[in-house]
């Protein structure tokens, strides 16, 4: 017969039982209304985003859910479609502090970190300052990012992935948030770079802008070529975004969702059990673990920007396109037939979902 398991010491504290809930956690009544309360506000701040921001509801939901995420943006689109005013609008209505920076050929590595410069003192003593960058805010807008050369490029992969910077061999902490929305131009070529798939992985969606409708670019012609023009104003600040970001990973994920998660991110790596015959023949490389872990998180956004409680596989083929895109590549034979990235991401995640459903 088995021993009874011996009692802890006194003042030994007891090993937790797994089954038992967790007393900091909050109530599920709690997290109800907490969730509720922060679809109502995340409403008042999309009607904000739109009366500058106007149509593209798509463009401003993506942004939003990258913040919401705690994590990165990559704008691709002409010119001229409003890239920029959306960065500074959501900026103003997120309660963020904006920074900008123009990439250009030129531009170096300190133009963004910021550096140290030498100080003489009345006195006669000399000591190093350091001067921030304009990396040093809450949002940046990283514009035309791929005009940079790839070591300027490279200056922000810490910052993207650690929220800190590394100068002269100091670490310097961001302010929090941290968020980059870097804007691309998906035409020009002559003068540019391809940003590495290291610095592609850190965003957490690819937000492509598209040409307005009629009805979209009427209303834009009338709103922004009168005496008035709308302004944006203030619905959160960055404290209630980072409650915001806590809440949203306190969302519950279903299982089903969790599984088809894992399903897409897995077929679209060549040589994977779950991969097809036509990922292999077509696929270069495929998305990698922080896909999984961007689309866990931006599924959990986007229900909650819907005012729905939890996820559902809806969310997870939505955001397909804007998670996957930019972590995987076309082969050179699949690029010379002509396939294209976005086709073959909606066929497979369509596929996924019905093996899913069956």
């Amino acid at each position: 017969m088995a021993e009874p398991a011996a009692k802890p010491a006194a003042g030994t504290p007891a090993a937790a039982d797994p089954a038992a809930p967790d007393p900091a956690a909050p109530e599920p009544a709690a997290l109800v209304a907490e969730i509720e309360a922060l679809a109502e506000r995340l409403g008042r701040a999309r009607a904000a985003v739109a009366r500058r921001f106007i149509g593209q509801g798509r463009v401003v939901d993506l942004s939003l859910t990258a913040l919401l995420c705690g994590g990165h943006g990559l704008l691709v689109g002409l010119p001229g479609l409003g890239k920029t005013m959306l960065v500074d609008t959501l900026g103003t209505v997120m309660g963020l502090k904006s920074g900008r920076v123009q990439f250009t050929p030129d531009l170096m590595p300190a133009d963004i970190l910021g550096s140290e410069v030498l100080e003489t003192a009345r006195d006669g003593a000399r000591a190093f300052r350091f001067i921030e960058g304009p990396v040093f805010c809450q949002l940046l807008m990283a514009d035309e990012i791929n005009r940079a050369s790839p070591r300027t490029q490279s200056a922000l992969l810490q910052a993207m992935q650690e929220r800190q910077v590394t100068v002269a061999g100091q670490h310097r902490a961001l302010p929090a948030p941290f968020h980059v929305l870097a804007t691309q131009n998906p035409i020009e070529q002559e003068g540019t770079y391809p940003l590495p798939e290291a610095q592609l992985d850190r965003f957490l969606v690819q937000i492509d802008v598209d040409y307005p409708d009629r009805a979209t670019e009427r209303d834009i012609l009338i709103a922004t070529t009168g005496v008035e023009t709308a302004e944006a104003v203030a619905v959160f600040t960055a404290a209630e975004l980072i409650a915001a970001q806590a809440t949203i990973r306190r969302m519950p994920v279903g299982e089903a969702v969790v599984g088809l998660i894992l399903d897409l991110v897995r077929a679209f790596r060549p040589g994977e059990a779950e991969a097809g015959e036509r990922v292999n023949a077509s696929v270069s490389w495929g998305p990698g673990p922080r896909a999984a872990q961007a689309l866990m998180l931006a599924v959990r956004a986007r229900a909650l920007l819907a005012g729905r409680l939890a996820p559902s596989a809806s969310d997870v083929l939505a955001l397909a396109q804007p998670v996957l895109s930019h972590r995987m590549a076309l082969s050179f034979a699949a690029r010379a037939r002509g396939e294209s990235l976005a086709a073959l991401i909606d066929d497979v995640a369509a596929g996924v979902s019905r093996a899913e459903a069956a």
